[in-house]
């Protein structure tokens, strides 16, 4: 979900096989995702006075009951079961769901502990460390733009390091988790479907989130599911819901959106994450922290340009090659 070198999600739409019809529901359906994401923290504040551990094995456990009732409705169970057999998909997906629960717990711990902007601001990095990504990892080449792009962040980042007075670990955890998962993901990203994906991946995590059940449980301050009346009860229940329905409105939107829109998109969530922390949690935003913030959405500009630049050139090429 990051403009740059990244590759197309699986069943993504190209622009010459776009109508104006599917564009339109498409770009609803990724108006809403994203909206779903960017508006998170405030779910996830209406847990109280659920802890992040229990919150986000919580979601773990129904995130997986809810993708099992999934599966059985779509009658995908054949092809799930396939994907379980191959030790190559589920070596990747072990490692993709690791990867995706630290970065569930690190944003809980941000929302939790107020520190809603430092989660906007690992989900604006994430861009940037997807362009590094390829880089070294894929071995892509950049543009002046694209590098430009990256000494920007760079120098940021040391200036929200001196704004916090310490590194933002928490911003910087949430960029790379994200970018490593989506690096990873991408490895079978033609075989597995959404859906099947998370399936396994809350399926592969839930010895681990029962193990953090029993110890909040026994050894911490103890669970708050079914005892903090029955509305607490089904508002986290329903976290299996809030995880899954925007990943497949995503799929959705991402087969009638050329990627280019999807990369705009993108910076929906962390916008609404931004403003939450600002106005809603008023979070302090002294002028040297602003500046950093500043840089990053600077970088970000150039990056969607160089984004407009080569898709435009893509299109002359594919038009001069057809003439």
């Amino acid at each position: 979900m990051a403009t740059g070198p990244i590759a197309l999600p699986e069943g993504a739409a190209r622009p010459s096989q776009l109508s104006r019809q599917p564009r339109r529901s498409g770009l609803m359906l990724g108006i809403g995702t994203y909206l779903i994401w960017g508006a998170l923290p405030l779910y996830f504040m209406l847990m109280a006075p659920t802890g992040p551990f229990e919150l986000v094995a919580a979601r773990v456990v129904f995130s997986a009951v809810f993708c099992v009732l999934l599966v059985t409705v779509t009658r995908q169970w054949r092809h799930l079961v396939a994907l379980f057999r191959e030790p190559r998909v589920l070596l990747t997906l072990t490692a993709a769901a690791l990867l995706i629960y630290a970065n569930w717990q690190l944003y809980v711990i941000a929302v939790t502990s107020e520190h809603v902007l430092e989660a906007s601001l690992g989900y604006f990095i994430n861009p940037i460390v997807t362009v590094l990504l390829a880089v070294f990892v894929q071995h892509d080449r950049l543009s002046r733009v694209q590098w430009a792009a990256v000494c920007l962040s760079t120098v940021a980042v040391v200036v929200l390091v001196v704004a916090y007075g310490q590194l933002p670990w928490i911003g910087l955890g949430l960029a790379f988790s994200f970018g490593f998962y989506g690096l990873i993901k991408s490895k079978v990203g033609e075989r597995v479907d959404a859906i099947s994906g998370l399936t396994i991946e809350t399926t592969l995590l839930l010895p681990i989130a029962v193990v953090v059940l029993l110890v909040v449980e026994f050894a911490g301050a103890g669970l708050t599911f079914g005892r903090t009346g029955l509305g607490h009860a089904l508002l986290l229940a329903s976290a299996g819901v809030v995880t899954a329905v925007p990943l497949i409105t995503f799929a959705a939107a991402s087969r009638r959106l050329p990627l280019s829109w999807i990369g705009f998109l993108q910076y929906l969530a962390p916008t609404m994450q931004f403003v939450i922390g600002v106005v809603v949690l008023h979070e302090p935003m002294p002028t040297s922290r602003l500046v950093g913030f500043a840089l990053i959405w600077t970088s970000i500009v150039l990056l969607i340009v160089d984004g407009i630049v080569q898709s435009r050139r893509h299109r002359i090429a594919r038009l001069s090659a057809r003439a």
